[in-house]
């Protein structure tokens, strides 16, 4: 009886993972559209996708950045007759007729947008009451609409064609809310939910969303943010490591092409992620069994990490504290 239920399992858990296995697709010849892709993490999957062979379309609020981006692009080309490098300066958080202008406009030039790739974003760090109200307002204007516009505009092009891909930049503070970044992580949490609900609905067309958690990533708007985060902040994310943009860019591009549902980077990144998978469809077969079998590791793991971070916080309280009795 037990032998039989033991066979039944393993016969079901098969067919679930069987399901799982994806084949890389190629760039080459492809269209690219990437948002927030004169600097950062747009631009350095930019500068992947070009070297890839695809054609390129960047669009961002800073004409001047832009053009800078789109020269140095061009060395990146391999095969001149077929590669587009296009700019569009847009505010993908207001106009959307823009954006679906835009979007119709490189269209025409380079074919259909097989990938979007959804960078456009920003981050502030401050304690929760030092938060000006405006940011908060803000994040969710850049982070999450921004992301929401701009794939509305592409997204009936993409399920005409039956096939795309469609990824969305969150953080590892999408992931686990952290001391500072109240402001920032309620704007990446929502962007799991987005992708989540919207990977259900897409499917059927052959389309596949991936959602990035990258960690603390060298880019410009990293280091400005380095200019008001709290000591808190910055002892508990330190243990992540500092990654490059193009390390980034590269794991991202390639996991949305395995048509994987997460990408992340690093150790600490990928075991993160295996924890709050939750209901999130799995990454990969591989994956599934650990996070099937090793979760409750992880989840001590976790705690042990939450414990540690509180008390780095209340070492910090302390030294404020102190501070301000010698003052």
């Amino acid at each position: 009886m037990w032998l039989l239920l033991v066979i039944i399992l393993f016969g079901v858990l098969a067919f679930v993972l069987k399901s799982y296995i994806q084949h890389k697709v190629s760039l080459s010849g492809s269209h690219v559209m990437i948002t927030g892709g004169s600097s950062g993490i747009g631009k350095a999957v930019a500068v992947d996708a070009v070297y890839r062979g695809a054609s390129v379309t960047l669009l961002a609020r800073n004409e001047e950045r832009l053009e800078a981006t789109q020269e140095e692009l061009l060395r990146f080309v391999r095969e001149p007759d077929k590669q587009k490098i296009q700019i569009f300066s847009v505010d993908v958080t207001k106009n959307y007729s823009a954006i679906e202008d835009a979007v119709n406009m490189a269209q025409e030039k380079a074919g259909p947008i097989f990938m979007l790739v959804n960078c456009a974003g920003t981050s502030v760090s401050y304690r929760f009451e030092e938060t000006p109200l405006e940011d908060f307002q803000r994040m969710m204007s850049v982070n999450y609409l921004g992301s929401i516009y701009t794939t509305r505009a592409v997204l009936p092009y993409m399920k005409a064609q039956r096939k795309g891909r469609i990824v969305f930049v969150s953080s590892l503070a999408g992931l686990l809310g952290l001391y500072g970044y109240t402001a920032y992580s309620a704007s990446k949490f929502a962007l799991q939910g987005l992708a989540e609900a919207l990977q259900m609905e897409v499917k059927p067309y052959n389309i596949r969303v991936t959602i990035s958690f990258p960690p603390d990533t060298n880019t410009p708007g990293f280091a400005e943010e380095q200019k008001t985060k709290p000591q808190e902040t910055q002892e508990i994310s330190e243990s992540g490591g500092l990654f490059s943009a193009e390390e980034v860019a590269c794991k991202m591009l390639d996991d949305s092409l395995y048509g994987r549902f997460t990408s992340s980077v690093g150790s600490e990144g990928w075991m993160l992620t295996r924890l709050c998978s939750g209901m999130m469809p799995a990454v990969s077969a591989t994956d599934l069994l650990v996070e099937v079998f090793l979760m409750g590791i992880f989840r001590i793991i976790g705690v042990v990490f939450l414990f540690m971070s509180d008390r780095k916080v209340a070492k910090c309280a302390r030294r404020r504290e102190e501070s301000k009795k010698m003052e």
